[in-house]
Formats: structure tokens, sequence, C-alpha cells
């Protein structure tokens, strides 16, 4: 059973910086689409960033392109999410998702209905 731990967030001020993590566990393929994920109060789910673990590639909101940074150790099936320059709008909870497997010419959608693993969420707070 595959399964996302997600550690991180916290409580920052405006233009401060946090780090989140997502460890995966169960089964993995070197091939799969990674999402941090995120939804505010009241507001919708919406992708922030995705990679694929395969061939590196990654997409990235035009709301945090800039200011975050996805990246990924295959070797400890960790898929990281930098959070730079935060705004408080950037307040949320922050999701993990996956999509295991997925081929190795696939595009890593935004669309949170094409991820089958979620993990619990984090909540990241940015003040003013």
């Amino acid at each position: 059973q595959v399964q996302l731990v997600e550690s991180g967030g916290g409580s920052v001020q405006v233009g401060g910086s946090l780090s989140l993590s997502c460890a995966v566990s169960g089964y993995v393929d070197s091939s799969n689409c990674m999402g941090w994920f995120r939804q505010a109060p009241g507001k919708e789910r919406e992708g922030v960033v995705r990679i694929h673990t395969g061939v590196g590639k990654s997409y990235y909101a035009d709301s945090v392109k800039g200011r975050f940074t996805i990246s990924r150790d295959n070797a400890k099936n960790t898929v990281y999410l930098q959070m730079n320059s935060l705004k408080p709008e950037d307040t949320a909870m922050y999701y993990c998702a996956a999509q295991i497997p997925v081929s190795w010419w696939a595009f890593c959608s935004d669309r949170s209905d094409d991820y089958q693993y979620w993990g619990q969420g984090t909540q990241v707070t940015v003040s003013s």
C-alpha cells in the first residue's frame, strides 16, 4: 500500500521561507508524477507544482514561479518543496500527491483527480 507522509510547514512571516518534505512508502516506481497541492479555507484545491520523478521535469503554477522549487531524491523516495519569499496568499493546507506509475513521456497534470495517493496535509501560515 502506497503511503505519503508530509513534514515541514508551520508559520512564518511575509518574505520568509519554509520547506516541505513528502516521503513515499510502499510500492514505488521510478517513474511517477509527484505534486504539491494546496487548499485555503473557502477555496478550491489548486495545483502548486508537479514533478515527473523519472525525467525530472517540473511544472509550476504561475503564482509560485520563481519563489517555489520542487526537487526529488529518488533514492529516498522523497520529494521536497522549498518555498521562498512567502506571501499571505500562500497560506493554506499543503498536500502531497502521487500518480504511481506513469509513463516516461507522461505530462504531470495539475488536476487533483489524476492523483491516486494523497498525504494527510501540512499547514502553512504566512502572516504579515
